[in-house]
């Protein structure tokens, strides 16, 4: 058995491989004569690189040995066991089913067969109980028929395996009347667990039906983790009921809050979407929102973030203030913070920020100083301040998650020794694949965010007023136009990335995944879709099936095709995602590849 499943995900990169070997698959059960079979089929699809129908992200097994379609019921049904998010997910797929009438742009050349229409999708599922946390198996099995049978089938070891294979099921319908991919069979299984957007919701604020479209949109590409950074420096709009002032007083305005029932709904819409919703309170740096209800625990507080060119910036950035660990009402506050938040949350992971700690910033306190003075260390205060944290929030059977700064910041860090990696994961940002080497070498699970591929804020320049790099004569070379990580990272760039490049088994074993993020400088609602999509659909793909083919050869070339149909069908479904090329590049299928498509 450990022998077949080592062939059937032989196309994947060694590192891949390792990864999903240790998970229980559907095939564990199977008689030797039917994983035979499997697994003949399995070697003579995966030499096709395209079908007329396809699914966005590739599953990893995908069997259509003879393209052709069956029609639809207009009675069609969905069958499954009881369960309070199940049911919402079915019944929501049964109207998109019915009603979507997808029209590929181009025609599927494939035939209509005269069997049976298909009347019902039946669900198995082995644990309804399981909740959906990291690691929860997203594993399915979905099969269509094509023999005049009535119904096609999912089998899920759990319901969040269901839902992603209804996603699956949803893609292969199309046409009006209603038709379906028939003698279709696909087995499914994510090679990391962690796929997940972040979103930036304190630099300019995003409403709640924002974030829903946005976890909406997630759900059909099987990102399963909305990383939401609630607060940082310019605003506090999450509502904390012990201590209402912070965000009464730090939020843009009375409109631009979340509360707690805001919360319950996003969490809950999350459930019902197979997305878990982990929050992020940003500190001890990234605070000068707090600063409004609490100017006594923070230093630097609305000072100019560069007081003058020979002194050093109080920020990264426009918007200063660092919590002070030194004052005991810091811990007060931070903690009933922490509580609240967890309440509010249910995710098994809270993310503690820890990024970016600013040394000019602690400096201009006076108690600070006078600590410092007297032999202390700014990164002693960091580790005050985590020493007084961190247990409170294990306390309340949470891993926290940190950036990768805590530990790896060249002037302010603590020791790894006081982050055991068996409670920790750590969130890199910096200096691409070689900080996760660095992290994974001490030990610590690791969600890759590297700027340099994954931060989709990039290229579009610098906020700041009066930016002398701008002011360049004609012919000058204008650098990035001011973004600090520019250029723009194309959704090539975020395909083609390996997250677990440079690494051993041992080491790419400990990258649980990875995350797309959108901080928000210069983004709301307004641009919110194409800034994300169909990007972070990119990063979606790679994480789930790969980027390579079974030859080990990457696949962006044949991707384009398939993405810009599944483009095409998420701005269909009220999603705002932006073009990758010009139509006719989708009528004419390879035409606009830098190779001609009928030289070999």
């Amino acid at each position: 058995m450990a022998y077949f499943n080592f062939k059937i995900i032989s196309f994947l990169s060694s590192k891949q491989h390792h990864k999903m070997r240790g998970e229980k698959t559907l095939f564990s059960f199977l008689p030797l004569f039917l994983i035979s079979l499997l697994f003949f089929i399995f070697i003579s699809q995966t030499t096709a690189t395209n079908y007329p129908i396809n699914v966005w992200p590739k599953p990893t097994t995908f069997n259509w040995p003879n393209p052709k379609s069956i029609s639809l019921s207009p009675n069609f049904t969905i069958s499954h066991p009881p369960h309070r998010y199940l049911t919402s997910a079915v019944y929501r797929y049964l109207h998109l089913i019915l009603s979507e009438h997808h029209h590929p742009i181009i025609t599927p050349a494939i035939n209509l067969t005269s069997s049976t229409p298909l009347h019902s999708l039946i669900i198995s599922i082995s644990d309804v109980t399981s909740p959906l946390a990291h690691g929860v198996n997203e594993s399915y099995v979905l099969s269509t028929p094509s023999d005049g049978s009535p119904s096609a089938y999912i089998t899920a070891e759990t319901v969040w395996g269901a839902m992603l294979g209804l996603e699956t099921f949803s893609q292969l319908v199309y046409g009006k009347p209603t038709r379906v991919a028939a003698g279709v069979y696909i087995h499914d299984l994510p090679i990391f667990a962690h796929r997940g957007v972040m979103l930036d919701t304190s630099r300019n604020f995003y409403g709640v039906d924002d974030l829903l479209r946005l976890i909406k949109a997630m759900s059909m590409n099987k990102l399963n983790v909305f990383h939401w950074h609630i607060t940082d420096s310019h605003s506090f709009p999450l509502v904390i009921p012990s201590e209402p002032e912070l965000a009464g007083k730090g939020a843009y305005g009375n409109e631009m809050m979340y509360s707690p029932a805001d919360v319950q709904k996003i969490v809950e819409f999350g459930l019902e979407h197979g997305v878990r919703v982990l929050p992020e309170i940003d500190m001890p740096a990234h605070t000068g929102s707090w600063a409004e209800a609490y100017p006594d625990i923070i230093t630097c507080a609305n000072m100019f973030w560069w007081p003058a060119a020979s002194s050093p910036a109080l920020a990264a950035e426009p918007g200063t203030g660092q919590l002070n660990p030194l004052s005991p009402k810091t811990y007060e506050v931070v903690k009933n913070v922490i509580h609240d938040t967890i309440a509010m949350f249910p995710d098994s992971f809270f993310h503690g920020g820890a990024d970016e700690i600013n040394s000019a910033c602690w400096n201009t306190d006076p108690s600070i100083q006078k600590f410092v003075a007297s032999n202390g260390t700014l990164s002693q205060l960091l580790e005050m301040f985590i020493n007084n944290t961190l247990p409170e929030i294990l306390s309340l059977n949470r891993t926290v998650v940190y950036w990768e700064d805590v530990i790896l910041s060249a002037n302010v860090k603590v020791s790894p020794s006081l982050l055991s990696p068996e409670n920790v994961v750590m969130q890199t940002w910096n200096n691409g694949p070689n900080n996760t080497k660095q992290l994974v070498s001490s030990g610590y699970r690791v969600i890759v965010s590297s700027a340099e591929y994954y931060y989709l804020d990039c290229g579009h320049g610098s906020f700041v007023g009066n930016d002398s790099r701008y002011d360049q004569p004609p012919g000058t070379d204008q650098g990035n136009g001011g973004s600090w990580c520019g250029p723009f990272k194309t959704w090539e760039t975020i395909y083609n990335y390996d997250i677990t490049y440079g690494l051993s088994d041992e080491e790419a074993q400990l990258v649980i995944g990875g995350e797309v993020a959108l901080w928000s400088e210069q983004a709301d609602s307004t641009v919110m879709d194409s800034r994300i999509w169909p990007r972070a659909s990119a990063m979606a793909e790679t994480l789930w099936s790969g980027n390579c083919d079974e030859r080990g050869m990457k696949r962006y070339a044949e991707a384009t095709d398939r993405l810009n149909e599944w483009r095409y069908r998420m701005v269909a479904r009220g999603i705002g995602a932006e073009p990758i090329q010009p139509l006719w590049c989708v009528k004419n299928p390879g035409m606009c590849n830098t190779v001609h498509p009928f030289t070999s």
